[in-house]
């Protein structure tokens, strides 16, 4: 059902590529960092045993892959390839 919705909404390459400003990345990136960086913490927390550490590594990974997941986001933006 949603796929469908997803396929049927999106006519051509031009609305397709309009559809997702900037901003609805930097959403996208902020959400799916913090599920992200609390796994990161606890697997850090699991295998060192230190929480000042596993909130250390989570702090550094939260910044860095938001930065990377924007940049990764936007250049798939520009793909023609797999968009209806």
């Amino acid at each position: 059902m949603i796929v469908e919705q997803v396929l049927e909404s999106k006519t051509n390459y031009k609305e397709d590529k309009d559809s997702e400003k900037p901003i609805r990345s930097i959403v996208k990136s902020i959400s799916w960092r913090a599920v992200g960086t609390l796994d990161t913490i606890l697997i850090s927390w699991i295998i060192t045993g230190k929480i000042d550490t596993a909130l250390s590594i989570g702090a550094i990974e939260l910044i860095t892959k938001m930065i990377l997941y924007f940049f990764h986001e936007r250049v798939w933006n520009t793909i023609k390839w797999g968009k209806r």
